[in-house]
Parts: structure tokens; C-alpha cells; sequence
């Protein structure tokens, strides 16, 4: 938008949660706030926001990377102080600024855009933003004076009569840059930490005969910021019920919502059965068809329609339909599993593929191989991938049979329709359609052959 800009206040280090971790970096639903709060300003139309930082700051670097431009606070003189810090960086050209705070996560793009379209209808050089919440939770409370608002006033500062407020300030703006300059310039510093509240604008302007408007949005406790863990851990439930509710609108079973966590990315088809105990995090994929838990967690993956999925834990992986995973697996990062697959209880697979008809029926280890199609993986089966300073591959053909307890040193080819002894060690290539067993492996005698031969001798 052109002659408007954004300012994100995201210096302070937030006591109040208890943790070395700033506060903005803090995840509300697998989403760290000030990440949320970024991407309902993208959704404003304002994709290159100014963030005023302090506490943690190459943290809050390392986590927003180039979404946005940065700025140091080097004290912590307040919201008043960070602001100044902020505007003294925009261009002068600015004529309008949207400022927020990096701890309110719950405001969308679209309430941002009503409060610049209410601000490009009255003129206002204040607009502010409100809801009404009967626990205010430390929150300031919004003072009106004859029906517009004439100041905010901070919990530590209400007289008795004010206590009783409902109308509590969320921490978003938009000024007049104009008057904002001016107004930053004048504030005055509250004992005993001599600090500046941003909130004294609102009284500033109403004194100096400057229009101050509200935006009213409804959600109570639901929309305001978080101050600590406890309100974290509510903000969190409001977001996780919401999109499970969402989720059972579409289509999707979800048996028990209270024990079941899914962040708001993931994408899941109807008919698909979600039980209790699941975690689904960040833009994972589930198809139609599907049962999802219980006791699973599932991370970043695509799962493929028609799958089963029993209390294991996936993650950075990619299942093709029809594929059973379960109980008790963990399919690691990079891991592509083929259609009609079968992964079974306490196996282990990283940086793998299965092709279609692969069975793991029981624990083992499988990592940096390449698993053709109907391949029978025996119990106790390991690929030896690493030989203490690199990683090597294991290629197992089609229609091969691996033996229970079968050591495969990689880097090793095993060929098609091929078959390793219980308990060997494979430590060379194995041709397409061999035997071989022991320790180390050795081919085994060719029975066919053999009998041809008796045969023909007698």
C-alpha cells in the first residue's frame, strides 16, 4: 500500500513467560507467534513490515529470516520507546503506520484492513483496536468519554471505577505518521522504570483535539495477546478447536477433539478417521479414506489415500496409497513408502524408498537404501550405512527376500528375486537370483542344479 508501513514491536523479552526464549519466538499452535503475526500482515498487504527487535534478537533473525526488515532497540525503554526506534527507520515519505505488537497472534489480515479502511473514512489520526473480555487478563482498558475512546489506561494505573471496564486495548494502531511523529517526540516517561507507553498517543490526541476511532472485534480472551504460558496454552486450544472444527465441517472424523492436536496448514480429505492421541504438524498431507492413530504424530508428510497409520511417529515423509504403518514405527526424514506397502511394528526407516508391495512386518533398521517392489524385509533386518565418517547406500531388487537378522554392509546391491539366510552378513554384491547365508555370506549350493545333476547320473 503505498505511503503506509508497518511496525512489529518485538524487543521485549516477555518475564512474565518464565523462559531464556523471547517471547515473539514462542509457538501458539506449532506456529511461532511472531510468525503468525507476520503472516496476517502479508495477508494485509504488507509483506515487508519494519520489526523492532532487542531481547534475542539474532533469534528472532534466525526465525523470520527476510520476511522482514529489522531494527535494534538497544534498551528497553517501553512501547513508546521501541515505536520511536521504529519510525525514526521508515522512509519519510510515510504517511500512514500500522503498528503491532509481535505477541498478539490471533488478529487476521482482514481486521488490519478494516482498521486502514476506518482510517481513510474518518481521517482519524488514531484507530485503535478493541474487544470486550470479562477476564482482561492485565490488559489496559479503553476509557471513552462521551462514546469515542479518550484514553487507555494500564492495569497498574486503574482507579477502582475503571476496574470494573470490560473493553480492553489489543496493541494494534494506525497513526497519522504525521501526528505519530510528533506525538512520539512528546511522550514522557512513567516511574518507576521511566519508561514510554505507547498507549498515552490515544490521550495526546484526544487532548489536542485530533480524531481517536475504535474497531470493536468480537472473541473475547480469544484475540488478545499472550502474557505467559498459561495463556499460551488457551490461545493454543482456541486455535487447535478451531481448526478441528473446521476439519469435521469438511468432512473428516475426528473421534476425540479435545486430545487431538492438528495445526491449522495440514490438509486432510473427507472420510478420513483421525483418533484420539494424534498430533499433525506443520503442511502434512492426508488423502481420503484414511485411519490416522491413535498415539500417532505425524510431521510435514504426505500420506496418500486408503493408509493406515497406528501410534507411529512420521515425519518429512511420503506415502503412497494404501500403505500400513505400524504400531510403533518411525519413518525418519526423506523416507518414500510405495503403494500397498506394509510397515509394521517397531521398524525404522531413513532416507529410504519402498516400492510398491514392500513388507517390514518387524523391528529393524533401514536407512539410505533403495527397496524395489514385493521385497519381504525379515525381523531384525539392518542396512549397515555408515561406516564412521560417510553414509552409504543399499539397493535391494525387486521380488528379493531378506532374511531375519540379515546385516547388509553397505554399499551393497542385492539383485533381483535374490535371497539372504536368517542371520547373515552381507558384505558383497549379490547377484539376481543368488542364495547366500552365513558370516560372512557366502552363495549357497543351487538345489535345482544339484538335483539335475543326480538325475542325470543316474
Amino acid at each position: 500500500m503505498s505511503g503506509d508501513a508497518t511496525l512489529v514491536l518485538a524487543a521485549g523479552k516477555g518475564t512474565r513467560m518464565k523462559s531464556r526464549l523471547p517471547k515473539v519466538l514462542h509457538r501458539l499452535a506449532g506456529k511461532p507467534m511472531l510468525i503468525r503475526v507476520l503472516d496476517s500482515l502479508a495477508d494485509a498487504g504488507f509483506p515487508d513490515p519494519v520489526v523492532v527487535v532487542g531481547y534475542g534478537a539474532g533469534q528472532i533473525r534466525q526465525t523470520a529470516g527476510d520476511r522482514c526488515r529489522y531494527v535494534l532497540q538497544e534498551d528497553q525503554g517501553g512501547t513508546g520507546d521501541a515505536a520511536r526506534v521504529g519510525v525514526a527507520a521508515l522512509d519519510p515519505s510515510v504517511r500512514r503506520v500500522l503498528i503491532v505488537h509481535g505477541d498478539e497472534p490471533m488478529i487476521s489480515g482482514d481486521v488490519y484492513r478494516r482498521m486502514l479502511d476506518l482510517q481513510t473514512e474518518s481521517r482519524a489520526s488514531v484507530v485503535l483496536l478493541t474487544t470486550h473480555a470479562a477476564d482482561a487478563r492485565g490488559f489496559g482498558r479503553v476509557v471513552r468519554d462521551g462514546g469515542g475512546p479518550s484514553a487507555l489506561v494500564q492495569e497498574a494505573d486503574l482507579t477502582p471505577e475503571q476496574r470494573s471496564l470490560t473493553e480492553v486495548n489489543l496493541g494494534a494502531y494506525v497513526f497519522d505518521a504525521a501526528f505519530l511523529r510528533g506525538a512520539l517526540a512528546g511522550l514522557q516517561p512513567h516511574p518507576p522504570r521511566n519508561e514510554l507507553y505507547l498507549t498515552d498517543l490515544v490521550h495526546m490526541a484526544v487532548r489536542q483535539g485530533y480524531g481517536v476511532e475504535a474497531i470493536t472485534i468480537p472473541g473475547g480472551m480469544e484475540v488478545m495477546g499472550v502474557n505467559d504460558l498459561i495463556q499460551l496454552e488457551e490461545t493454543g486450544r482456541a486455535v487447535y478447536r478451531a481448526t478441528n472444527r473446521r476439519l469435521m465441517a469438511e468432512g473428516v472424523t475426528i473421534l476425540d477433539s479435545a486430545s487431538t492436536f492438528i495445526d491449522e496448514d495440514a490438509v486432510i480429505a473427507p472420510d478420513t478417521v483421525i483418533h484420539p492421541f494424534t498430533i499433525i504438524e506443520g503442511a502434512a498431507r492426508i488423502g481420503s479414506g484414511c485411519r490416522i492413530g491413535p498415539n500417532s504424530h505425524i510431521t510435514s508428510s504426505s500420506i496418500g489415500d486408503g493408509c493406515t497409520v497406528v501410534a507411529s511417529t512420521i515425519r518429512d515423509s511420503t506415502l503412497d496409497h494404501d500403505v500400513v504403518v505400524g504400531p510403533y514405527a518411525h519413518l525418519r526424514p526423506g523416507t518414500r513408502i510405495g503403494p500397498g506397502a506394509h510397515i509394521g511394528t517397531h521398524a525404522e526407516i531413513k532416507s529410504s524408498t519402498f516400492g510398491a508391495g514392500s513388507r517390514m512386518h518387524h523391528f529393524g533398521y533401514v536407512g539410505d537404501a533403495e527397496i524395489g517392489e514385493r521385497v519381504n524385509i525379515g525381523a531384525g533386518t539392518v542396512t549397515c550405512n555408515f561406516d564412521g565418517s560417510e553414509k552409504h547406500r543399499t539397493r535391494v531388487g525387486d521380488d528379493a527376500f531378506i532374511g531375519s537378522d540379515t546385516m547388509l554392509r553397505a554399499p551393497l546391491q542385492v539383485g533381483e528375486r535374490s535371497y539372504t539366510g536368517a542371520g547373515s552378513v552381507v558384505t558383497h554384491d549379490v547377484a539376481p537370483g543368488e542364495r547366500v547365508a552365513g558370516v560372512p555370506a557366502r552363495p549357497l549350493p543351487d538345489r535345482d542344479k544339484d538335483r539335475e545333476a543326480e538325475q542325470g547320473a543316474s
